[in-house]
């Protein structure tokens, strides 16, 4: 299916004056045949009598192709079950009066922006609280852009840790007639295809960065990872989606990671794991910062000749230095008035 924007059908408001003018010339035709035609009216009476009743019995039927879009908004047109064009851009317009507007997501309502609205109308009845409902329903199509926020989903990263993640997808319609007639639901179909792609992009990385993980394909491990490369993430996710909504007449402009976290089920678990690690690495930190310095203090008490110090004296000497350096409280220090021997 093709999309074809029918041009040239803004002369909406010189259709709406002259069906106006039309109908009220009805209306005058009727009353005048109405007046004489007690009073042996002639063929021209009988004929305004019977033409201006005609009219004003199925003049309003032209009005009803009398159609208002406003700026980012389009129309798709069907004629007795037949595709015959869309209009789009703001204007009046005057098309086939019989010619029904079609729009299959016009009452879905999704997690985003831009979603068509359903105006309720009350009236007065015995019905339901003394309220009968009336909903009309706008068929018209968005052309904005607009911002899709799926649930966040529950997913095993490459590792097997369930992860859950979110993600907000910007979309456009850019062909009007593959989203309303190529799939039943364009808005359905799209959260479909994003919760899909979400979830063969995840299983590819670990949460975060792993040793002899492949997430490019190339066979060599690498560094990526969900929380490290999100940007990397993000962009094949928008691939993964725009290689599955090409069919719906959809654009997709952007995606982006809104939430990412551990699943509760081992969230303490790999928060204890991340400060293990981060202990580790301090650790290891600490400890090399004071062998450099326990190494600078022997260096600089032998260039001075402060005192002259056996092998035994300097293990001793190293010992007390790094469990002073190295120790998480302050230290407690001892005065020997002994001999070490």
């Amino acid at each position: 299916m093709t999309e074809k924007v029918l041009e040239n059908r803004k002369f909406g408001m010189l259709a709406l004056i002259s069906f106006a003018i039309l109908y009220l010339a009805g209306i005058a035709a009727f009353v005048y045949g109405t007046i004489y035609i007690e009073k042996n009216a002639n063929v021209l009476q009988w004929a305004a009598f019977i033409v201006g009743g005609v009219y004003m019995t199925i003049g309003w039927i032209p009005f009803l192709g009398l159609k208002i879009l406003k700026p980012q908004e389009a129309m798709v047109l069907t004629l007795f079950g037949k595709y015959v064009g869309t209009i789009k851009g703001d204007g009046f317009y005057f098309v086939n009066p019989f010619c029904v507007s079609v729009n299959p997501a016009a009452k879905t309502k999704l997690n985003q922006s831009g979603d068509v609205n359903t105006v309720s109308k009350t009236l007065g009845s015995m019905f339901e609280d003394g309220n009968l409902k009336m909903q009309i329903t706008n068929h018209k199509l968005s052309l904005k852009i607009m911002t899709l926020n799926n649930s966040r989903q529950k997913i095993n990263d490459c590792l097997g840790n369930p992860i859950e993640i979110g993600i907000a997808v910007m979309w456009k319609i850019v062909d009007t007639a593959k989203a309303v007639f190529n799939v039943d639901n364009y808005k359905e179909y799209l959260s479909l295809q994003c919760d899909s792609a979400l979830r063969n992009i995840v299983r590819i990385y670990p949460y975060d960065v792993a040793q002899g993980v492949d997430t490019t394909g190339d066979g060599l491990a690498d560094e990526g990872s969900l929380r490290g490369s999100s940007e990397v993430v993000a962009a094949r996710i928008r691939e993964e989606i725009q290689s599955r909504v090409n069919e719906a007449g959809i654009e997709v402009i952007e995606a982006r990671i809104t939430y990412l976290a551990y699943a509760p089920e081992i969230a303490a678990v790999m928060l204890q794991r991340q400060q293990a690690s981060a202990i580790i690495d301090a650790r290891k930190m600490i400890v090399d910062g004071a062998v450099g310095m326990v190494e600078m203090a022997l260096e600089r008490l032998n260039q001075n000749d402060v005192v002259k110090l056996d092998e035994e004296r300097k293990a001793a000497m190293v010992s007390n230095l790094l469990v002073v350096l190295c120790g998480n409280h302050d230290a407690q220090p001892i005065v020997n008035s002994g001999s070490l021997y």
